[in-house]
């Protein structure tokens, strides 16, 4: 036995025949080069576990099964694009590279892809962040604030490039052109858009908090057209919801998607479901003003007619009443009625009562021509008017594309280069709209 151990001894100490010795830092690159090389890039499923987001930005987590246990990294620059929540106990599948971590020689998988397994990302993430808002109370009715009805002022929330916009002037300027419109240009999809629409909501309502209460916007219409879900997701955005949340203006959300719903929706004051049906909600048509002052102008008419006929039933029977008293009390007979009637003819009250009553039904009458014609007058005045004024507006020497130069926050009119100076902010009332600019240099 000794002699074949020292055989094996022998054979293994054998100088002509070179070893090579690793250092630990060696062997684990060549394992980790061999890890990398024979599995290259790697779909992985398993259920997350002991899920951990690193003051860095990273994810750490592990990913299992039945079985075994997978160590996972997911760096910020890959994660930044993740739309839902990792949670422990979530079904996922990941796409990545195997790696070896030498430090504590251990090999994991280094991740650029992660998706919930039955369910798109997207989908989980707006069905998460539903589930964390209604918990908080921004969907409840009880924080809906009501609409103006027929506004002067109206914000506008979307971009200046896009369909919308042009779709919500064409419904104003055909229902009522005299409103007054200030948009608060912002991209509506991409990358920044959540943060230009966050800051065009509150750049119209700290406009607000400066302009005097008359002239303040009193609703908001904060939208873009249709797309894809991937198109919309800004309106899906936490950061997007808790602007409209805190907006004092009220909010019409105009997302252009008839079927889904997108969490602006949800927290909006109103919800419209397209820019075109927004437009139509926030101004009535002035047709139907004038049918509604029509039809106030009959039921006043039939509502005098009534008390003029009420009128007369009381006094026909009062006038009956009092002959049949006037009956009762006298009991004289008929030669004796016939006497005292031709002396007493000229001061006989039933004769008086039928002159009043005929006096009263005669002025009843003139009173119903009188306001009826006073009404005809009125309602002619006021079509007049609105002519005078509408050929009087400035908007019509804008519409032949003059423009006005006011300098905020006072308005006051520019027409002089020498009262403003640089870094002042100016506005700039074009046939539609405003424009808000900053000066950078006065000549």
């Amino acid at each position: 036995m000794s002699e074949v151990s020292g055989e094996i001894f022998a054979q293994q100490a054998d100088p002509i025949k070179p070893r090579h010795i690793y250092s630990v830092s060696e062997l684990t690159q060549d394992i980790k080069i061999i890890l990398q090389n024979s599995f290259g890039e790697v779909w992985v499923e398993g259920e997350v576990s002991n899920f951990r987001a690193h003051t860095s930005g990273h994810f750490y987590f592990s990913l299992k099964d039945q079985t075994a246990v997978l160590a996972v990294v997911m760096f910020s620059r890959a994660n930044k694009d993740v739309k839902f929540k990792i949670e422990d106990g979530q079904k996922v599948i990941c796409f990545g590279k195997i790696d070896a971590y030498g430090p504590r020689s251990q090999y994991q998988l280094i991740i650029e892809r992660i998706e919930p397994k039955g369910i798109g990302g997207l989908q989980l993430a707006l069905e998460q962040l539903k589930k964390k808002l209604e918990k908080e109370g921004l969907f409840s009715p009880a924080h809906k604030k009501s609409m103006p009805y027929l506004p002067e002022k109206i914000g506008v929330v979307t971009s200046l490039s896009g369909a919308a916009i042009r779709d919500i002037l064409k419904v104003l300027d055909r229902r009522f052109g005299e409103v007054h419109i200030i948009i608060s240009p912002a991209q509506v999809q991409g990358e920044g858009a959540k943060e230009e629409i966050v800051q065009a909501i509150k750049d119209l309502n700290r406009l607000n908090e400066k302009l005097p209460s008359h002239q303040r916007i009193e609703v908001m219409i904060v939208g873009r057209g249709g797309g894809s879900i991937e198109d919309l997701w800004a309106f899906n955005e936490e950061v997007v919801a808790r602007a409209i949340y805190n907006s004092k203006i009220p909010v019409i959300s105009a997302v252009g998607h008839e079927r889904d719903w997108t969490i602006a929706d949800l927290v909006a004051d109103v919800r419209a479901p397209t820019p075109s049906v927004a437009a139509e909600l926030v101004i009535p048509k002035k047709e139907d003003l004038r049918d509604k002052l029509e039809s106030l102008t009959e039921d006043l008419k039939r509502s005098f007619q009534d008390k003029a006929s009420d009128f007369q039933e009381k006094i026909d029977d009062l006038a009956y009443r009092l002959i049949l008293s006037a009956g009762h009390a006298l009991e004289l007979n008929i030669s004796q009625f016939n006497a005292a009637s031709k002396k007493l003819a000229l001061l006989n009250p039933v004769v008086l009562l039928q002159q009043y009553k005929t006096k009263a039904i005669d002025l009843a009458r003139q009173i119903y021509v009188r306001m009826s014609h006073f009404i005809k007058l009125k309602q002619s005045e006021f079509t007049k008017a609105i002519e005078k004024l509408s050929n009087l507006s400035p908007l019509n020497i804008l519409s032949r594309g003059y423009t006005i130069t006011f300098k905020m926050p006072e308005e006051a009119i520019i027409k002089d280069a020498k009262l403003i100076q640089t870094g002042d902010t100016i506005k700039t009332k074009l046939y539609r709209g405003e424009i808000f600019s900053q000066v950078r240099e006065v000549k």
